[in-house]
């Protein structure tokens, strides 16, 4: 009778990170019939290896799906294993999607380019903190173009300290800059030679950074059924909360890639602006009294779902 592991957690003995030592641990308990992994970090490259390895059916699951369905508190290695491996012999198993490694090295990219943006916002909002706590008159409105950044360096009415505080936090603005064209540049490259980036490129109101971090965080469009499918995986599509007779909505989808919707909803301001379709459309629920966010959620999720039938037709092509 073939029997389901877990890796790392097998017959309730601790197994090494290590695709060989997994592959001995199992090697003469039965035929393998399939391998669960939780979603951490790190799984997917030992699935990838131990797909390559073995040509196991290897599953990734979503730790929190699982965490919802154990009723029972204590939580321990042998139980976990237990719980996978039922799930996998029913086919109840919540599966993760195992992007390939090419999608995984972007989303390393993507993500990285993220956090040099979120550092440089920081150092910013630290430069205007010390601006109003020394009181710092004419402050020019636009601060960080070339021109504001030059009157930072040349401000001269400062104590000592704070002043070797701003030439501090003015060198972390240039190092995040330099490295975001590095990180721009990077992207480039891989944008040319890829054929869906190129085809998001084609889309009205969409630049490099909004492709490459689609490309990343989706992956292939056909592993969706439907767009509205697609819509509810980037966060865009309502979240329903009926019962009975009462149908409502409660507020946009929580469980999703934070940088992927946040992407979206940028690029459907800027689809609000360039295309008259989406400024009609926007237009109408603005009639209808519709908050903006509400608004730009929409016009993601209607343009998302005009999407995901262009971009499947074009991987089925290729």
């Amino acid at each position: 009778m073939p029997r389901v592991f877990n890796s790392h957690k097998i017959s309730g003995y601790l197994v090494a990170n290590d695709v060989t030592a997994i592959v001995a641990a199992i090697h003469g308990h039965g035929g393998v019939h399939g391998v669960a992994l939780e979603c951490s970090t790190g799984s997917a490259a030992l699935a990838d290896a131990l797909i390559q390895r073995t040509g196991w059916d290897v599953h990734l699951c979503h730790p929190g799906y699982v965490r919802r369905l154990r009723q029972n508190p204590d939580k321990t290695d042998l139980s976990d294993a237990h719980l996978l491996a039922d799930l996998v012999r029913v086919g109840y198993l919540p599966r993760v999607w195992l992007a390939p490694p090419a999608i995984r090295d972007l989303r390393t990219v993507v993500r990285y380019r993220q956090q040099v943006v979120d550092a440089l916002r920081n150092t910013k909002l630290r430069i205007r903190a010390l601006l109003r706590e020394h009181r710092v008159p004419d402050v020019p409105q636009y601060l960080w173009t070339r021109r504001g950044l030059l009157w930072l360096r040349n401000l001269k009415t400062w104590p000592v300290l704070a002043g070797w505080v701003l030439e501090s936090h003015l060198a972390e603005v240039d190092s995040a800059l330099a490295r975001l064209a590095r990180v721009t540049a990077r992207l480039r490259e891989v944008a040319g030679q890829d054929a869906l980036i190129s085809a998001l490129l084609a889309q009205a109101g969409i630049g490099l950074v909004t492709a490459c971090v689609l490309r990343a965080e989706i992956g292939h469009f056909r592993r969706f059924r439907t767009g509205q499918q697609l819509s509810r995986f980037c966060g865009v599509s309502p979240c329903k909360a009926s019962s009975g007779a009462r149908q409502a909505e409660a507020g946009l989808i929580r469980g999703c890639s934070r940088l992927l919707r946040d992407t979206l909803i940028e690029a459907a301001h800027r689809l609000g602006r360039c295309a008259p379709h989406w400024q009609a459309f926007r237009a109408q629920l603005r009639a209808r009294g519709q908050a903006g966010s509400l608004i730009a959620a929409a016009v993601a999720n209607r343009w998302l779902r005009r999407l995901f039938h262009e971009l499947c037709a074009l991987e089925l092509a290729a």
